[in-house]
This record gives structure tokens, C-alpha cells and sequence, in this order.
């Protein structure tokens, strides 16, 4: 057995594995690997040879989440549904195989298991488990193909994986996208609360390296000369940036424009009206694929 594994790279196994023809990686390539380690992405990925690969994606963000993505080298040419279900390794026969879920493969795009499906996968690979997926093989004729994960190495790098998930930051990329800053009173001084989301937003692009612009828009409310306003909205713009800088963030890219009391967001003639329209906003833009 062992040595036909060597050859094919396959485990065809016995017992409730003998119908199907499984891809699944033999014990001397079963590797995992922490492709993506950061406050933003952990990415703990398994290469599955002859189909292609599985990668468990935690990203930043207010909730906790995972997924799970199963990624073919060939795509898929028709929408499949597939069953997704834990079996015991081959060399453990007799232990029933547990169902976890039903999943849809769709047409030229990867499948997913989401959200707790995907921590049932994590649980039962832990306990020396492989989760399977069972489908219709368009490229094999339609016959069942099973697709399953090797928990054989697996354990070390899901410690790893957990402490990435532990460190993560609790926003992502859409919570600080676009942001709204105001000023104390007719101060230079940035509120408390905008202070914090600054550092948040610092926080984030040191982080994730697909940022590629970080965009500062000043704005002051009418009181004084338009001239005046407009290089007061110059002198804030350049402020923040100035913090930035000290925050981490590289001065190539962040870009900062200063607009006066253009484009007023409230009534000029009340002082409420006037604390809103003394703002920055900043937005974040993805750096090209």
C-alpha cells in the first residue's frame, strides 16, 4: 500500500473508502503550512496533489470567522452539490464516518464551507480525522470522487493557526474603508474618538499589505475667508499626515487634499452645523492585483 501511494501520490483506500476514488495526500506529502500569519489574514493551507489545494482563511473583523476554500486546478464546469463528511485514516478501519454538511461546488468558482461547518472540519482534523468531500466528476465521467484533507501534520500548525486568530485586529478592511474625523470645537485638535479611530486605521494599513493609498480630505466650515479656509483645510490635512507618519505608515502612500469650506455636509449658520462640516475624511484604496 505504502509503496503504491509513493507512486501515485493517492490514497485509495479500504473499508467505507473503496467505491470512491479519493484524492487525498499520502503520509509522506501531507504538509500544512501557515501561508499567511498577520492582524489581518491567517491562512493555514494544505496542498491536496492531483486536484489542487484547501485553505482555512481567518480575516480581521468585528465577528469571529472562517472559511473554508477548496480550490481545483481544473475549475469546475457545472454547479455540483457535494457531501462533506469526516472518515477515519485507512489505517484505523472499523470507525464510522460522521456527516457535517451538504456543499455546493458552483460553476468556475472555488467551493466554500463556512462558519461553523469550517470549525467542525478544524475540530475533526485535529482528532486524526479527514474531512472528505464526495462529488460527481464531470472530468472522470460523473463517477463519485472523494476529495479528502490529511490530518497527518496537521496539529503543529493549527497551534499556529489559533495564536494567528488570537491576534488578529477586531475591524477589517470595510469598518475603517472610508472614515469620518471631527475636530473640538473651532480647535486643531481632533476629538478623542477621532483620535482612536486614527490609530485604528494606522493600525490596519501597517498590516495589510494591500493597501496601496491612503487618501486625507480636509473640509472647514464657512467662517472666515474662502482663502483663509482653504489653507487652514491644507495646513489640517498635512497634520494628519504628519501623524501618520509617526504612526508607521510609509510617505508614499498617503496622498492629502484640502478643500475648504467647499462641499459643506450641514447649515454653516448653526455652531452644530459648523462642528460637522470641520472634518477629514480618509479613505483607504486596494493597491492593484
Amino acid at each position: 500500500m505504502r509503496k503504491l501511494m509513493a507512486v501515485t501520490g493517492l490514497v485509495l483506500s479500504t473499508a467505507s473508502w473503496a467505491q470512491p476514488r479519493t484524492y487525498v495526500a499520502s503520509l509522506d506529502h501531507s504538509r500544512w503550512r501557515l501561508a499567511a500569519d498577520s492582524a489581518v489574514e491567517c491562512r493555514l493551507e494544505h496542498g491536496i496533489p492531483g486536484f489542487g489545494s484547501g485553505a482555512f482563511v481567518s480575516r480581521a473583523g468585528k465577528q469571529v470567522n472562517l472559511v473554508f476554500e477548496l480550490s481545483p486546478l481544473r475549475a469546475m464546469p457545472t454547479t455540483r452539490q457535494a457531501t462533506l463528511r469526516s472518515e477515519s485514516p485507512y489505517w484505523q478501519p472499523g470507525r464510522a464516518a460522521r456527516a457535517i454538511s451538504q456543499v455546493t461546488f458552483y460553476q468556475q468558482f472555488d467551493a466554500l464551507v463556512e462558519q461553523q461547518n469550517a470549525w467542525i472540519m478544524l475540530d475533526e482534523l485535529s482528532q486524526g480525522r479527514w474531512p472528505t468531500f464526495y462529488f460527481r466528476d464531470w472530468y472522470a465521467g460523473d463517477r463519485t470522487t472523494g476529495v479528502g484533507l490529511s490530518s497527518v501534520n496537521f496539529r503543529a500548525r493549527y497551534a499556529a493557526f489559533l495564536d494567528c486568530q488570537h491576534n488578529l485586529l477586531p475591524y477589517g478592511f470595510e469598518d475603517i474603508a472610508f472614515s469620518v474625523l471631527n475636530y473640538v470645537n473651532n480647535a486643531d485638535e481632533l476629538t478623542p474618538h477621532s483620535r482612536e479611530r486614527l490609530a485604528m486605521i494606522a493600525d490596519y494599513v501597517r498590516a495589510d499589505p494591500n493597501i496601496g493609498e491612503v487618501v486625507i480630505n480636509t473640509y472647514t466650515d464657512s467662517f472666515g475667508t474662502e482663502f483663509h479656509n482653504k489653507q487652514l483645510s491644507l495646513l489640517r490635512a498635512q497634520a494628519i499626515r504628519d501623524r501618520f507618519l509617526e504612526l508607521g505608515l510609509p510617505e508614499i502612500s498617503i496622498r492629502v487634499e484640502g478643500h475648504g469650506e467647499r462641499r459643506p455636509v450641514a447649515d454653516n449658520s448653526t455652531p452644530e452645523g459648523r462642528d460637522s462640516n470641520r472634518r477629514v475624511v480618509i479613505s483607504l484604496g486596494r493597491a492593484p492585483i
